[in-house]
């Protein structure tokens, strides 16, 4: 009977996703299928809203909407401007410079937003014009664009990290948090070096040298936004206040800096902030209940022992393991976005990693790098349709500079997950 409820769960969830239903309600129909076929009907519709319910039930989830707010306010507040005049008086100068200008933007406004959609749109509406105009390549400044919005859900504060230590069971958000900067720039200069590479290969222009008075002024201009990072992450490391207390206190301090400190948002842009932040974060939620839900469906099967026991019988060592995990993930990432992959295949893994002696946090850290390169993948990559959409681009002519830079996350991927100093050293220097 158990055999056919997991048949039940995966055909119908698959054939949700092939016949376009939003992944949300898939996956919530597909474990409510699952329901129907293993308990009586009444039980499966009430035992699925309990799920829903208390899945949301969480004081951690709270950080979310204040950090997709922040995100909001970010981006309508002329921080990424900023952040993008900076980051060219740094490396604009350079061979191929603003595509390390894209790269470093990027890293920078992602990590303040801590959404790799918002600095694809923020970072590329504004670079890709740039771009295209200095002679180089649409397609070339598109990918550059896209994979590089990504080190945002790596690099703190990220939502996708908040997820992660929910579905774990609590592993600390602190301790995720500041594991995430040394991988999160180990992806960024790993970008920088390929697309370096490329701007040689292709002869595109350098930049005009810049004066170091220059260069001390746009880092006047952009402290303020990037003092944020030091706020938040200070905040949370030295104990003053929660994760989702320093998703408020970013909330407070984006409202000074954008509307009092840059004017570039007035009370009028308020009403509109709120409704898109409302309106991302019920879309969030949703799939944070339905795929509690099927957590729950996967449990009561027993699924993540049935897969454990799997992985396990085909081998005990560590590097084989990760591979194979690697590559599931990898898999799940093109069709699945990364909150439900990360509530749904959370207890699947991490018993079996933690059994071979992984940390929580290095594997968190890892699932987040897989999933982030799903980002960038058709047919469900959201930054991808993002970039390409800001860009002006089809995604077939997009393929081809993406494939390098591919590759380039796929080393970086690797390296974390077989050095896992990468992510614990810094949580062992704060004691975390």
């Amino acid at each position: 009977m158990e055999f056919l409820e997991i048949i039940v769960l995966v055909v119908s969830f698959i054939f949700l996703l092939i016949i376009g239903v939003p992944i949300a309600f898939s996956i919530g129909i597909s474990a409510l299928l699952t329901m129907l076929v293993s308990i009586a009907p009444v039980p499966a519709f009430t035992t699925l809203a309990q799920r829903l319910a208390t899945g949301l039930d969480s004081f951690a989830l709270l950080a979310i909407p204040f950090f997709i707010l922040a995100g909001q306010l970010m981006n309508r507040g002329g921080i990424a401007t900023r952040l993008i005049d900076f980051a060219k008086s740094l490396v604009g100068t350079l061979p191929g410079g603003l595509a390390y200008v894209n790269i470093v933007a990027n890293m920078l406004f992602g990590a303040i937003s801590g959404s790799a959609v918002a600095a694809a749109s923020a970072i590329g509406g504004i670079m890709n014009p740039r771009m295209v105009k200095e002679g180089y390549s649409r397609p070339f400044s598109a990918a550059v664009n896209i994979t590089s919005a990504t080190t945002g859900m790596i690099i703190p504060p990220s939502n996708i990290l908040i997820v992660y230590s929910l579905a774990s069971g609590g592993v600390s958000i602190a301790a995720l948090f500041v594991a995430g900067y040394v991988p999160g720039i180990l992806l960024g200069m790993s970008l920088v070096g390929v697309a370096g590479f490329m701007a040689y290969k292709n002869k595109y222009p350098v930049g005009d040298r810049i004066p170091l008075s220059i260069v001390f002024k746009k880092l006047i201009d952009a402290l303020p936004s990037l003092f944020l990072l030091f706020i938040v992450i200070g905040g949370i490391i030295a104990g003053v206040f929660t994760a989702t207390e320093a998703s408020a206190i970013a909330v407070l301090y984006t409202v000074v800096l954008s509307m009092v400190v840059y004017r570039e948002v007035k009370v009028k842009d308020l009403p509109d902030i709120l409704i898109t932040t409302v309106i991302t974060t019920a879309i969030v939620m949703l799939l944070i209940g339905t795929s509690m839900g099927m957590s729950w469906v996967m449990s009561f099967e027993n699924i993540p022992q049935a897969v454990s026991e799997a992985l396990l019988s085909i081998s005990d060592n560590k590097i084989v393991i990760l591979i194979i995990i690697n590559l599931i993930l990898l898999f799940v990432g093109i069709f699945m976005d990364m909150t439900p992959a990360v509530l749904i295949f959370t207890p699947i893994f991490l018993p079996v990693v933690t059994a071979l002696g992984v940390h929580p946090v290095h594997f968190g850290i890892l699932m987040v790098f897989n999933l982030c390169i799903g980002l960038c993948t058709p047919p469900v990559g959201s930054v991808l349709f993002v970039g390409c959409g800001v860009a002006n681009i089809s995604i077939s002519k997009v393929i081809k500079p993406l494939v390098p830079l591919f590759v380039a996350m796929l080393v970086a991927l690797l390296l974390v997950t077989y050095i896992p100093s990468l992510s614990l050293w810094l949580p062992e220097v704060f004691g975390l």
